[in-house]
């Protein structure tokens, strides 16, 4: 904490005022060293070499000394408008406990520098230490505005109140104002399972582009509640699930992976849906690895998969058809593609393995061979009889 603290404190540079002002800033925030050269008893310089020394004790692990901090207060007394004393009184005070001194000392350094971003963090994580969101979350408004590239370094502060249900209206209206914001620190709680609810409560836009909604999936996936993100994947993507695997047509790009098909574009090969439906698939022959895949939740029994493939189907060397248990990441079986086109393929699903990944997998061979095939729709479809 404390060494993120002083490393941000002396990278804080000041307005460029003249030809030699602009260099004492640049070379203050990236080569103290030169900014020395340029003007030596510029307090600016002062302030970054006495910044840079106490973040270079802290980065090496050893205490700040009082020497150190009197570097400090004594470059500030050229430069009596400077936040930076008070940034580095509030740090101890707040090191040592002394909360309504560490309060006064950033209230301090945000009136002599409304814009000064270390100040807004410290006074919104105060807040939030303190129990008071709506003056936190004032704060961090601020530092969304002042810096939206640094919104990401925010989120993760943000995301801490979302644990607190009693925050939430707080937060919607913070997000209302701030969207960037709000995708950043949904993002954030969505790679973890357990913040769903927060999640759903919290978002001020659902639809299949939230940027939270691939990780949140992903969350519930990998932590094994297949149905709840089946679910979610559904009420945020706005479809109806119908059948046993969703777009057999390759027609629908809106919907997300895992519940809609994963197409690839990479080294392995191309997979990529056709205008009016249907997939095209170019398998380079040189790696192995999935080009199309989609996560299916069939219950125990015996299922027929089929393609339509017409023509190219009978070159479709290296393809084939795989079936993976999620739960046990086993696989239950595989078939060459032209065998599927050709006759269909038949497997059974065993008792617990509530969800499955199907997909369209290349194996490479000694002499790699490209291979260029369209498939028209899938059929998936459950045989009499029972498991």
């Amino acid at each position: 904490m404390v060494r993120s603290i002083v490393v941000v404190l002396a990278a804080l540079s000041v307005a460029i005022q003249i030809l030699r002002q602009g260099a004492v800033d640049s070379f203050s925030e990236r080569r103290p060293d030169l900014a020395v050269r340029v003007w030596p008893g510029h307090p600016d310089v002062q302030l970054s070499a006495a910044m840079t020394r106490i973040a270079e004790l802290t980065r090496q692990g050893q205490p700040v000394t009082q020497d150190a901090l009197n570097q400090v207060y004594e470059a500030a007394r050229a430069a009596p408008l400077a936040p930076e004393p008070f940034l580095v009184r509030g740090v101890q005070a707040q090191l040592a406990g002394e909360t309504a001194t560490a309060e006064r000392a950033f209230t301090a350094a945000k009136r002599r520098d409304p814009r000064s971003l270390p100040a807004r963090y410290f006074l919104a994580d105060y807040y939030l230490r303190q129990g008071d969101a709506a003056v936190s979350l004032r704060e961090i408004a601020v530092l969304a505005r002042l810096a939206p590239a640094g919104i990401k370094s925010l989120a993760p502060h943000v995301a801490t109140y979302a644990r607190q249900r009693a925050t939430w209206p707080q937060l919607r209206a913070l997000f209302r104002a701030e969207p960037l914001l709000e995708q950043a620190t949904l993002q954030v709680l969505a790679g973890d399972a357990s913040n769903v609810q927060a999640v759903l409560a919290l978002s001020t836009r659902k639809d299949p582009d939230s940027l939270w909604l691939r990780p949140m999936l992903d969350s519930l996936v990998k932590a094994g509640r297949y149905a709840e993100g089946r679910q979610v994947w559904a009420s945020v993507a706005r479809t109806e699930p119908r059948g046993l695997i969703y777009d057999p047509g390759f027609a629908d790009a809106e919907a997300p992976p895992p519940f809609n098909w994963s197409l690839t574009s990479s080294a392995v090969g191309l997979a990529e849906r056709q205008r009016g439906g249907g997939l095209h698939v170019i398998y380079h022959g040189r790696e192995d690895g999935a080009l199309a895949a989609q996560t299916i939740m069939l219950e125990p029994g015996r299922y027929r998969f089929s393609i339509s493939a017409p023509g190219s189907s009978a070159r479709a060397e290296g393809l084939s058809w795989v079936l993976w248990c999620m739960s046990s990441n086993s696989e239950l079986g595989r078939r060459a593609l032209k065998d599927v086109a050709a006759q269909g393929w038949s497997f059974d699903i065993p008792s617990g393995c509530p969800a499955q990944r199907l997909e369209l997998s290349g194996s490479s061979s000694d002499m790699p061979q490209a291979v260029d095939v369209s498939i028209r729709s899938v059929s998936l479809t459950r045989e009499g009889g029972g498991a």
